[in-house]
């Protein structure tokens, strides 16, 4: 028998089917939203796509570093004849008790406490002059990585992550490594501000060695792969109805993005930050430090198409030598010597080089005069140097760099940049300009303005670029 339905009936059907229908479409239409991290075009063709950022926090000495000052012997134990515009009292000329040597072809000056790094000196461009704002660690922290003295900003990997996206959606696009805690101002230095949380940079805490204690729940014993991925499915529907009520919601949308990036970190992060898998000759090159692996892990991010990887080196301000300049130094050094140097070599050798900038940088330099006597502090004993914003350095490699060069330069004494002064947004600028993006155009608006990275100011160094 022919089950006959009414036209009422079947109508009512057909609007039940068509309204399923709809809601399909409108919730295929919500999976469609666009992931904020894929990638995108900048302004132009870049040279650099990626970034690795490592911060000597607390303000490493140029003048022991970077910067030989020999006219500093001249007038060891004595005032110097120009006029210190510094903060705070200081003392006497104090020459670096460390010697230094020319190294590569370039035959750029380096010191003895970074005999590898040496080898690589044809790689480098190593910025002589540059300079900032503040003598203080907390707004030399955020100008160095957000651009801004006072006010909260993004960081730079956040505007970089905001502007190109991310080359690899298993993983997060800002990752930050720093060992023992948070450094001074916390995850100020590498947050989002008013971007998107999906740009905040994910910190890392290695000093640890196993891959489930640096990522936090990377496992999940208690549930298949399958089954989350079930409860993530049913889940994200309910996320995605709730979010089309709330449409421009961007801290709603981080979320959203932040528990499909979780789950699909499971499987990557377990291979990006296990360095057991890289051959003895890869570790041995590094080093079986802290230091050594936490380089090692940022290669494998940047190879993995993270965009920016942040290398801090330790929490607090281990680079802040208010007294034993030299014992302090050389340990430090020692320190990231190898590491660095086999970072440099290792990007060269797989030829990621050239599509990585590298970027070696403290927030701000220390003075060329010894520091108060109340610090014990003598030419002979336990010698410091006190902060310094007027002049310092830093350097860059890979990317489109200039390499083999020093550019720019201090005074006589290293205590100000005078030569091809390079500001921290000058910095930025150029970095920007590396990444293929006019650093003016790269804007954000919020509270009826447009935002930058380079805030009102900075021009691109076209000395440094290749």
């Amino acid at each position: 028998m022919i089950n006959a339905y009414s036209r009422r009936r079947f109508l009512q059907y057909g609007t039940f089917g068509l309204g399923n229908l709809g809601l399909a479409m409108m919730l295929q239409a919500q999976d469609e939203i666009p992931n904020p991290l894929a990638p995108k075009a900048p302004h132009y063709a870049p040279k650099a796509k990626r970034l690795i950022h490592i911060f000597l926090n607390g303000g490493m000495s140029h003048v022991d570093t970077f910067d030989p000052k020999p006219e500093l012997k001249k007038y060891a134990g004595k005032a110097l004849p120009v006029h210190l515009r510094t903060e705070r009292k200081t003392g006497a000329a104090f020459p670096s008790p460390f010697e230094f040597h020319r190294y590569g072809q370039s035959g750029i000056e380096i010191s003895e406490i970074f005999p590898k790094l040496g080898e690589c000196a044809d790689e480098l461009c190593v910025i002589r002059s540059m300079h900032t704002d503040i003598p203080n660690h907390e707004p030399s922290f955020l100008m160095m990585n957000c651009g801004s003295t006072q006010q909260v900003r993004p960081s730079m990997g956040s505007w970089l992550t905001y502007g190109l996206g991310s080359e690899n959606q298993n993983l997060p696009g800002f990752i930050v490594l720093c060992p023992n805690g948070l450094p001074t101002r916390g995850s100020v230095n590498w947050r989002s501000a008013f971007l998107p949380g999906t740009y905040q940079g994910t910190h890392i805490d290695t000093r640890h060695t196993r891959v489930d204690d640096l990522v936090e729940n990377i496992s999940n014993p208690s549930i298949t792969r399958d089954d989350q991925r079930g409860q993530l499915d049913a889940l994200r529907s309910l996320n995605r109805t709730h979010a089309a009520a709330r449409e421009g919601d961007s801290a709603l949308q981080a979320r959203l993005q932040s528990f499909e990036l979780a789950f699909r970190m499971q499987m990557e992060a377990q291979q990006a930050f296990d360095i057991a898998n890289e051959p003895d000759s890869v570790r041995k090159l590094y080093g079986d430090t802290l230091h050594g692996r936490q380089m090692l892990i940022a290669r494998r991010l940047s190879e993995r198409g993270v965009r920016v990887v942040q290398v801090w080196h330790g929490a607090g301000q281990p680079w802040d030598s208010h007294s034993d300049i030299k014992g302090n130094h050389s340990r430090l050094a020692n320190e990231c010597d190898q590491p660095v140097a086999a970072l440099l070599k290792d990007l060269r050798q797989r030829g990621l080089l050239d599509e990585t900038l590298v970027l070696f940088s403290p927030e701000f330099g220390r003075t060329p005069v010894v520091e108060l006597a109340d610090f014990g502090s003598n030419l002979n004993g336990d010698a410091g140097r006190d902060h310094n914003s007027y002049g310092f350095s830093a350097w860059l490699a890979g990317g489109g760099v200039k390499a083999g060069q020093a550019w720019g330069a201090t005074d006589d004494f290293g205590f100000r940049a005078e030569q091809n002064r390079v500001h921290v947004h000058d910095l930025h600028a150029t970095m920007l300009h590396l990444f293929g993006f006019n650093h003016e155009r790269l804007t954000y608006r919020y509270a009826g303005r447009d935002f930058r990275l380079t805030d009102v100011s900075g021009e691109v160094i076209k000395g440094l670029l290749a």
